[in-house]
């Protein structure tokens, strides 16, 4: 226990000093008729009058002090961060070219393994899902409610927003709702595996409209082969583009050819954006002082029962 005004105790011994002085006559003083200062008179007179008195101060002043305990919060302050994952939902992410615990899985399984994890742990960031294929939708809106964007990345179906790859609609989508947020940090994390089919806007030039406003992009690049290795494979990525969208707006690009890469980035990208529940926890003090003020509130009482 602690007290926030201890130099308040200081109050204690002055009605005691007070009795210490002595009484002085003063001429030209009110007169007061004897049936009215019976009327008045201290009910305090006796042991138990001086002991309510006694308590009703000692009380007061230790209110006055402010007593306090130290309390450690459960509750996580928000981080002032936005957060954006904008998902490839085109057909490619079909492909079953991940391996986990030995059996193939598709890449957009892989992804829902490890973002559902990634979002879930950052109580504290407000996130938000952007999926896209033929065009861009918010699947969730940005929200403090990780455990809801979690299950909505778990419930992303292919097909859902056509099967094409519409990057540059993700990053336009995303970057209009940010760009309307007050958060000191907004941050775009792109998940695509294929090439920007949008044809209207580049991927390139939709990350330069986001860095304007002020909005960070990184991008992970999904899948074995890549245009530049592999140029005639059917389900290669254009990561080329992904590490230009990601330098345009101020973002750091991730190539993952498997869980062991995708795993790699989700920590990378945790202490590129630090997790709000890493922090320490917040340590608080909880007052204290009504209990006191409430004793002194009952002793007053009392004297004024007696009073009566």
């Amino acid at each position: 226990m602690t007290l926030t005004f201890p130099w308040a105790l200081l109050l204690l011994p002055l009605p005691f000093l007070a009795r210490l002085l002595p009484a002085t006559a003063t001429r030209g003083g009110l007169r007061v008729p004897r049936h009215v200062y019976d009327g008045i008179a201290p009910a305090s007179t006796g042991r138990s009058g001086v002991a309510l008195t006694a308590l009703a101060w000692v009380a007061l002043v230790l209110a006055l002090a402010g007593p306090a305990v130290q309390r450690q919060s459960s509750a996580l302050p928000a981080s002032g961060r936005d957060i954006v994952l904008v998902l490839d939902l085109s057909g490619s992410m079909e492909k079953q070219d991940f391996a986990l615990d030995g059996q193939p899985i598709s890449r957009l399984d892989a992804v829902k393994r490890v973002a559902s994890r990634f979002v879930a742990a950052r109580k504290g960031d407000r996130i938000g899902l952007v999926v896209f294929g033929d065009r861009a939708y918010f699947a969730q809106p940005v929200t403090f409610d990780v455990e809801a964007v979690a299950r909505a990345i778990d419930e992303a179906q292919i097909g859902i927003s056509g099967r094409a790859t519409a990057i540059s609609d993700g990053l336009g989508l995303a970057t209009r709702r940010l760009a309307q947020s007050d958060a000191p940090s907004r941050v775009i994390v792109l998940l695509s595996d294929g090439v920007d089919t949008s044809g209207k806007v580049g991927a390139v030039d939709a990350a330069r409209l986001a860095a304007r406003h002020g909005i960070r992009t990184h991008t992970i690049a999904l899948g074995p082969d890549d245009l530049e290795t592999a140029p005639t494979s059917r389900d290669a990525v254009d990561a080329r583009t992904l590490r230009e969208v990601a330098a345009a707006a101020n973002g750091t690009s991730f190539r993952v050819r498997g869980m062991e890469d995708l795993t790699r980035m989700a920590a990378t990208l945790d202490k590129l954006e630090p997790n709000p529940s890493e922090r320490p926890p917040l340590h608080y003090l909880q007052g204290l002082w009504t209990w006191p003020a409430l004793l002194a509130l009952a002793a007053m009482l009392g004297l004024a029962m007696r009073r009566r």
